[in-house]
């Protein structure tokens, strides 16, 4: 359990982020989340527990990025538990895809979890205890066609994950990433009921996974009981990238 840390999850305001966000919420933690598009919806916790806390940030921004961690730290407190969840797509074959929608997938799914993370570190490295979990893909493994600059981001995730688990390690901050494959969010459900069908077809477990499913794995790898789990990559996919 994580109870009484102060958590903050970027992307927070829906699918895997908001999830993870209530599951931390659950576990004890107080939880501020970024939002950039639109406000979240309420976001009232369990009966007894705190609100969580929407900051508005659009992580592509160093200075909202500052501006966004010095709201949790007044308002909660440092943040002990950093979720990376805040991602983009922008799919197209790379012959057709333009400078800026490469620019904008890398930017915000990659360059940003750099911006956080160095942030974060700052008071987990005096505190010498931390949290990171990077929210990454099976597509970052896989590979998949027309998606060339969300895979180069999410597979940057891992290599960058398990870099700072070597350099934060000695003061007793976790890095860890989870890959989820298929899920049922709003980024899946503009897909369309066809090619949602042909990618879940190729799930040995046969189906999408809940928002929940992936706010489980991530909720283990900031307890306690995962203290000793650092570097490591968490597929939460149905079996799709068995191997990988």
């Amino acid at each position: 359990m994580s109870e009484g840390r102060v958590a903050l999850v970027t992307g927070g305001s829906r699918g895997i982020g908001l999830a993870t966000a209530r599951r931390l919420q659950r576990d004890g933690c107080r939880v501020a989340v970024t939002w950039r598009s639109a406000p979240p919806a309420p976001l009232e916790g369990p009966a007894g527990s705190e609100p969580l806390l929407p900051v508005s940030c659009d992580v592509t921004s160093p200075e909202q990025v500052e501006a966004a961690f010095k709201e949790t730290e007044e308002r909660l407190g440092n943040v002990e538990i950093l979720v990376c969840s805040a991602g983009i797509t922008d799919d197209t074959l790379l012959l057709r895809m333009s400078e800026d929608s490469w620019s904008a997938v890398i930017e915000t799914n990659l360059t940003a979890t750099y911006r956080t993370c160095k942030r974060a570190s700052q008071k987990m490295l005096r505190a010498r205890y931390g949290r990171i979990v990077l929210i990454s893909s099976v597509v970052g493994l896989l590979g998949s066609a027309g998606q060339t600059n969300y895979a180069a981001s999410k597979a940057g995730l891992v290599g960058f994950g398990r870099s700072l688990a070597r350099e934060l390690a000695g003061r007793n901050i976790t890095v860890n990433v989870v890959a989820p494959g298929v899920v049922s969010t709003d980024m899946t459900a503009v897909l369309g009921a066809e090619r949602l069908s042909a990618l879940t077809s190729a799930v040995p477990l046969q189906r999408a996974a809940e928002p929940e499913e992936v706010a489980g794995a991530v909720a283990w790898l900031v307890s306690e009981e995962a203290g000793y789990v650092t570097g490591a990559v968490i597929p939460v996919d149905g079996g799709l990238g068995m191997g990988h």
